[in-house]
């Protein structure tokens, strides 16, 4: 009996195992046959050949057919004469279908029209000559994503649901395209207004005479923004932007400002911060505030070449410094901006739009701008 004991668990291994790839081996036997006769490719960097192989592949993934060699297929369609690569028509189909005994036939083709790919497919009943599904699918033209269009289309032609977020990816063109190798560029226009508190609004306001600018209280601003994006992760991106602005028009001034940020965009609502220096170009004088001695009016701006002729002596009783001042030269100013905003979007026109503020001793500014660029679609097409 101990003899007989390998033997009986071999036997019963076997019958397990037959039993479990039975219903398998039954499956494929009775699955439809089809063959892929041929997919022309036109306009885009996949030859006939590979689109061909993709079609083949989506279908094989689906196992609702058993799809036949293409090697099968060249070595049948040589013997009966059959010129793949121009069988398109009905009838040539249908006939070559019946020569590779299969049940089903797909052939189509890939074709590129301007910013569009269009994907048409067509499933052949052998034994009835007809037509038995079609699918025709437009997508936008990305054409490293050719095989996610191929399954997409395969899917539709086949009756199975497509992954709906590859259906946005691919279809929706009222939709700019979001993955992780996207990038959104906000270059464009930037227009708004800004308006200082403070000293500053003291000084601009002001009369010519006592060193003002003579200017309204708020300043509208106009000019470009640029930027480059060195960082992407999904919905997170991080970049550096360099806007250019010129302000003061509405007064009759020519005011120019650069803010280099380094800025984050996160979230799909497009919600974005950043932070950074801004440079401006103004006229600046050094001077003193009076304190009501030495002839001088208290809280008056002098400039520091009128103490002599105030009779005063230039020591440290007065605090002179620079300052805004329209008789001065122009100078180069520094500060720091913080700005937050959200970029809304409509289709593939978008609208930043941004609140800011510099912190400043002398009196902090806050504005609002708003911009548009349209996103184009990014395409490796030649």
């Amino acid at each position: 009996m101990e003899l007989l004991k390998p033997i009986y668990s071999r036997f019963i291994f076997m019958i397990v195992f037959l039993g479990l790839i039975r219903p398998l081996i039954a499956q494929n036997q009775t699955l439809p046959t089809v063959a892929v006769l041929g997919v022309e490719s036109n306009g885009i960097s996949n030859n006939a050949d590979a689109v061909s192989y993709m079609v083949r592949l989506e279908i094989e993934k689906l196992n609702v057919y058993y799809i036949m060699d293409k090697y099968d297929v060249a070595e049948v369609a040589a013997q009966n004469n059959i010129d793949v690569a121009n069988c398109f028509g009905k009838n040539c189909v249908t006939a070559a279908g019946k020569s590779l005994n299969v049940d089903k036939v797909i052939s189509g083709s890939v074709d590129r029209f301007g910013e569009k790919v269009i994907i048409s497919l067509k499933l052949y009943d052998v034994n009835t000559g007809t037509i038995e599904k079609q699918s025709a699918m437009e997508y936008l033209n990305l054409q490293s994503e050719i095989q996610r269009m191929i399954r997409v289309s395969v899917k539709k032609l086949l009756n199975v649901d497509p992954d709906p977020a590859v259906m946005n990816l691919l279809v929706n063109y009222d939709v700019p395209v979001e993955n992780p190798l996207t990038k959104l560029s906000l270059n464009g226009p930037r227009m708004g207004f800004s308006v200082p508190f403070g000293e500053t609004q003291d000084i601009l306001t002001s009369e010519l005479s006592e060193g003002g600018f003579d200017m309204y209280p708020a300043m509208f601003q106009f000019g470009w923004q640029q930027e480059e994006q060195y960082l992407s992760a999904g919905n997170f991106q991080a970049l550096i932007e360099g806007i250019l602005l010129f302000g003061g028009l509405e007064s009759g001034r020519l005011i120019p400002s650069l803010s280099i940020l380094n800025g984050f965009r996160f979230g799909k609502a497009g919600w974005e911060f950043g932070f950074g220096p801004s440079f401006r170009i103004a006229k600046e004088a050094r001077g003193f505030i009076g304190d009501g001695n030495n002839g001088t009016i208290e809280g008056r701006w002098y400039l520091e070449e009128e103490l002599g002729s105030l009779g005063a002596v230039p020591d440290d009783s007065y605090s002179i410094r620079d300052r805004l001042d329209s008789r001065g030269d122009l100078k180069v100013s520094a500060n720091l901006i913080f700005a937050a905003g959200r970029t809304f979007r409509s289709g593939y026109l978008n609208v930043p739009v941004n609140v800011f503020v510099s912190p400043r001793k002398d009196g902090t500014v806050v504005g609002l701008s708003f911009g548009f660029n349209i996103q184009k679609r990014s395409s490796t097409s030649p």
